[in-house]
Order: structure tokens, then C-alpha cells, then sequence
């Protein structure tokens, strides 16, 4: 047993291990990364069996879980800019269609660098549609300045004032 790592963040304690093992049906031992956490909900383990002989801590994380986010960003492209609407008999049609869902995504990818260290820096698109995009605002404009006009209602006031502050030059 191998014990690569062990960290505490706030109510969290997690580790990474790496042991090799073998069942009865395989030929030959195969590597085990074992990420053990416990946290406030309980424990979550996680195993990853590789026949690579690779550093745990990498594999696990900048393997395995990048190839997740890469699967999360798939799926945000194909439920949320409509990458899957590819029903036409007609292939330049198809193919324009995920050009347009390509473009979305790199537009959205672009805001989200405008968006660090607020409250829509971790949302996936459909919300930032939702919560940023789709806000009915009138937008006053004269020589000195630009005013947004929100609703009192609108959860997000604050935070998109301030964007808008930091983003439109003085």
C-alpha cells in the first residue's frame, strides 16, 4: 500500500492510495487508486483500476476527473446549445447547426473568464442563460455614463451591477 496524500479542507479529510491487485479472472495484478474522503455527509470512495504504473494523485486527478469535466462540458454543449439538434436529412444544415452550438459554447467559455469571483463563475450554460442572459433590463446610454435599469425582484442585482461596473470602462 502506497499512501500518496492526505489533506483536510475545512470538515473534509481525503487521501489518495495506490496498491495493486489481482482477481481470480484476470492474468496479472493491475494497479488500484483508491481516493478515500469523509466529509460531513459521510465517506466517499472512489476506485480507479489502471494497468498503468502512474503517480495516484495524477491519475486520479488530472486524469480521471479532467476526462469527467471533459464529459460535463460534452453534455453542456449537447443539453444546453442544442449541439444535438441534428434531425435534418440534410448534411450542410446538420453541420450548420453545430457550428452555431460550437461558436455558443466558445462565447460562453469567453464570458465565464469576465465571471471569476462572482456568483456565476460555476454555472453551466443553461443557467447562465437563464440567470444572466434572459434578464429584462432597459439599458440607458447618454454621454457621461450607462445605466441599467433591473427589476427589484431580480435575485442577481447586486452582482450584475457590479459585473457590469467592472466591465464598462470609465
Amino acid at each position: 500500500l502506497v499512501r500518496k496524500t492526505q489533506w483536510q479542507v475545512g470538515g473534509k479529510v481525503a487521501g489518495t492510495f495506490r496498491f495493486q491487485y489481482q482477481a481470480r479472472s484476470w492474468k496479472y495484478p493491475r494497479w488500484v487508486v483508491a481516493r478515500l474522503e469523509e466529509g460531513e455527509l459521510g465517506s466517499n470512495p472512489r476506485f480507479i483500476i489502471s494497468s498503468r504504473y502512474d503517480d495516484g494523485f495524477k491519475l486520479y486527478y488530472e486524469q480521471y476527473c479532467a476526462r469527467g469535466d471533459m464529459e460535463n462540458r460534452i453534455k453542456d454543449q449537447q443539453l444546453s446549445l442544442f449541439a444535438d439538434r441534428t434531425s435534418s436529412t440534410h448534411w450542410w444544415a446538420n453541420q450548420w447547426r453545430l457550428i452555431l452550438s460550437g461558436f455558443a459554447y466558445t462565447l460562453f467559455e469567453r464570458l465565464r473568464t469576465y465571471l471569476k469571483k462572482t456568483p456565476f463563475a460555476r454555472m453551466s450554460p443553461s443557467n447562465l442563460r437563464l440567470k444572466l442572459i434572459k434578464v429584462g433590463a432597459v439599458i440607458i446610454r447618454n454621454t457621461r455614463r450607462i445605466r441599467v435599469l433591473m427589476s427589484d425582484s431580480y435575485p442577481y442585482k447586486a452582482q450584475l451591477s457590479d459585473l457590469v461596473r467592472r466591465l464598462v470602462p470609465n
